[in-house]
C-alpha cells in the first residue's frame, strides 16, 4: 500500500499546486472587480490536472530514458505499471475537461490545446533541440493567460506569462543538462548534447540577461507596487544570479538537480511578488 501511495509522485504534486496557484494569481491580477471564484477554482483545478496528465504521458514515453536518468521514479522503479499510468493519465485528462465544460468555449479550447501540445512534446518535440524546451515554457506561460481568459481579461496576464516563459525556458535547459547521459543513450538530441554544456550555459546567461531587466518593467511603468519590486530584487533576481554562478562552477548532476529545484522555488517567489505587487 505504501509503495502504491508513493506512485502519486508521477502526477508531480508540487507542479500541480504551482499550476493551480498560477491560475488564481493570474485571475486576481486580471480582474479589477470581484473574481468569479467558482469558475476560477474549476479552471485552476483543470489546469492542475492538465499538467498532471502531461507529466504522466511524458513519463510513459520516457520510460527507457528514465531507467538511466531517474531510476527511482514510479515507472522505471516498477512501483507503477504502464497500464496503471495510462489509467491515471485518462483520469486526469477526463477530469480536466469536465471541470471547465460549463465555463466557456475558449477555456475548453485552451485545455484541449494544452493536452495536444503536451502529447506532441512527449512523443516528438522534446527530441528537437530547443523546440521541446520552448513548448514547455510556452505552456507554462499559457497558464497565466488561461487565468486571465477565465475572468475575460487576458491582456493583464501577459507580463507574468512572459516571466514564466523565460524562467521555465532556463529550467528546461538545466533539466536537459541533467539528462544528458540517458538522452544520449536513447539517441535523443537535446541542445546540451548537440552544442555542449558551455554553449548551453551561454544561452542560459543570455535568457537570464533578458529576464532580469524585464522584471523591472512592471515597477518602472507603475503596473506593480513597491512590494513587487522588493521581492523581485531581494529574492527572484538574486536567486537567478546565484543559480547562474553555480551553473558555471559545477557540472555535476547533483548540482544541476539543485539548481533545477531552485528555479522551481524561484517561480513561487515570482508568484508571491506579483500577488503582493498588484
Amino acid at each position: 500500500m505504501k509503495a502504491k501511495l508513493s506512485a502519486i509522485s508521477i502526477v508531480r504534486p508540487v507542479n500541480f499546486f504551482i499550476t493551480v496557484a498560477s491560475v488564481f494569481v493570474a485571475a486576481l491580477i486580471s480582474s479589477p472587480e470581484k473574481i468569479p471564484i467558482l469558475n476560477v477554482l474549476l479552471a485552476a483545478l483543470s489546469a492542475g490536472f492538465t499538467a498532471s496528465a502531461g507529466n504522466i504521458i511524458n513519463d510513459i514515453f520516457d520510460l527507457e530514458l528514465d531507467k538511466i536518468n531517474r531510476p527511482t521514479r514510479p515507472l522505471p522503479s516498477g512501483i507503477l505499471t504502464i497500464n496503471e499510468a495510462y489509467i491515471l493519465f485518462l483520469i486526469c485528462f477526463v477530469i480536466s475537461g469536465i471541470l471547465v465544460v460549463s465555463i466557456g468555449q475558449i477555456v475548453m479550447i485552451i485545455v484541449l490545446l494544452s493536452h495536444l501540445l503536451l502529447f506532441l512534446y512527449s512523443k516528438y518535440l522534446k527530441r528537437i533541440p530547443l523546440v521541446g524546451n520552448i513548448t514547455v515554457a510556452f505552456l507554462t506561460g499559457l497558464v497565466f493567460v488561461f487565468g486571465g481568459v477565465v475572468v475575460e481579461n487576458p491582456s493583464t496576464a501577459i507580463i507574468p506569462a512572459l516571466f514564466a516563459f523565460l524562467i521555465n525556458l532556463i529550467r528546461e535547459l538545466v533539466k536537459d543538462m541533467q539528462d544528458v547521459e540517458g538522452d544520449r543513450a536513447a539517441g535523443v538530441i537535446t541542445f546540451p548534447i548537440k552544442f555542449g554544456f558551455q554553449k548551453t550555459k551561454y544561452l542560459i546567461t543570455f535568457i537570464t540577461l533578458i529576464l532580469i531587466p524585464f522584471t523591472l518593467y512592471p515597477f518602472i511603468t507603475q503596473l506593480y507596487e513597491i512590494e513587487y519590486f522588493v521581492v523581485v530584487m531581494v529574492m527572484v533576481n538574486s536567486l537567478l544570479v546565484f543559480i547562474l554562478k553555480k551553473l558555471f562552477e559545477d557540472d555535476s548532476i547533483k548540482n544541476l538537480n539543485k539548481m533545477s529545484n531552485l528555479l522551481k522555488l524561484n517561480m513561487i517567489f515570482g508568484l508571491i511578488a506579483i500577488y503582493l505587487g498588484v
